[in-house]
């Protein structure tokens, strides 16, 4: 649904006028100069062939030293896979861990592409419903409860989250992963937005588990969406099962931009300076949206969404920012895109833009809701 906004948005624009695009988790900044150059130098020489499987040699390798940098956390690079994007990353993700049937739990509301992947593959997606009491994610006791009722194989964990923005604890995120994988459920850990954290610091599983799957991208952190190129750390006893699957469904990662995301992680200063945007915007969001009726939020914790309870106005959410676009040139997705038992009354606005933009959203929205 954030993509049919996305193209609504694009024929009013087409037409003339002006819209805020609050739809899409995509960064406005451009990728780091540093893998801007590098791409460009690389398409100079030529020569941009196949790589191996599982990716750049130097580039896992510089992904291994970032789990040191950021988490203190020693990966060896053998484990590490370069995917397209992270959605290439759950596809191997999935194909490896799991078989036609499979029960894999994932938090409602959530990232709509978790489910469609899953059951593209033949598994089913099974929605634990969580709440803000648990900051929109999955505990023990909801997990185990659902185990109980019939054998779960998988769990999907995502913290920063899409759409609510939220985050669990170092010590929350534990222990979930160690229930789950006590109880003989393999764990998936998306941690794409990653970086991209405001009151708690993100902790990654690998400081848990070296069975639990990570995923991660340089995407949103990075600011690379259009470059696809994302990566995967997997237990060594899955590694070859995963480079036997890349080889079979895509050869390899582009190669220009696997250049490009090496050379990004030399650009943190340029990236750090997008993030300030990001609190900056996400602080314009907390203190207006109230004044204008929406007073019902978490907080963010990370990424930049802003999960807004408009209960008060609607109980279509389609029809909601259907309306909103239409009016207050605000693009924003409904809450059914990524809630479809509850979505009706909810509304995911992204903060990934400019703060002028953010200011003249709540002010459109004031206008159009008075």
């Amino acid at each position: 649904m954030a993509m049919d906004v996305k193209a609504a948005a694009a024929r009013l624009e087409a037409a003339g006028e002006h819209v805020i695009h609050m739809e899409v988790g995509e960064p406005a900044a451009s990728a780091p100069m540093s893998a801007l150059l590098a791409a460009g130098a690389a398409i100079r020489r030529g020569k941009l062939h196949y790589t191996t499987a599982l990716g750049i040699p130097s580039l896992r390798q510089r992904i291994a030293k970032h789990y040191l940098d950021v988490y203190g956390q020693g990966i060896d690079p053998d484990r590490i896979v370069v995917t397209t994007g992270s959605s290439g990353a759950f596809l191997l993700a999935f194909l490896t861990m799991f078989d036609p049937g499979d029960r894999v739990a994932v938090a409602n509301p959530g990232y709509p592409p978790y489910r469609h992947i899953l059951k593209t593959v033949g598994c089913t997606p099974v929605l634990i419903e969580t709440s803000p009491d648990t900051r929109y994610a999955i505990t023990p006791d909801t997990l185990l409860a659902e185990h109980h009722k019939s054998p779960l194989q998988g769990l999907l964990i995502a913290s920063p989250a899409n759409p609510t923005g939220t985050m669990m604890t170092p010590e929350a995120l534990k222990e979930l992963i160690e229930t789950a994988e006590a109880a003989g459920i393999r764990v998936i850990s998306d941690e794409i937005y990653h970086g991209l954290d405001y009151t708690i610091g993100a902790s990654t599983a690998a400081t848990t588990s070296d069975n639990t799957v990570i995923v991660n991208s340089f995407s949103k952190y990075f600011c690379m969406t259009g470059w696809r190129v994302g990566w995967m750390v997997v237990p060594e006893h899955f590694v070859r099962t995963v480079e036997r699957l890349q080889q079979s469904l895509s050869i390899s990662v582009s190669t220009v931009s696997q250049i490009a995301a090496e050379a990004a992680f030399d650009g943190i200063e340029e990236m750090e300076a997008v993030k300030r945007g990001y609190q900056i915007n996400r602080q314009i969001l907390i203190d207006g949206l109230p004044k204008i009726g929406f007073t019902k939020f978490q907080p963010a914790d990370g990424a930049f969404y802003l999960y807004a309870d408009v209960s008060a106005f609607t109980d279509d959410s389609l029809a909601f920012t259907s309306a909103m676009l239409a009016t207050a040139k605000v693009a924003a997705t409904p809450g059914l895109d990524f809630d479809p038992l509850f979505g009706r009354t909810s509304v995911r606005f992204s903060y990934a833009g400019s703060a002028a933009e953010m200011h003249e959203a709540v002010e459109n929205l004031g206008n159009w809701l008075r």
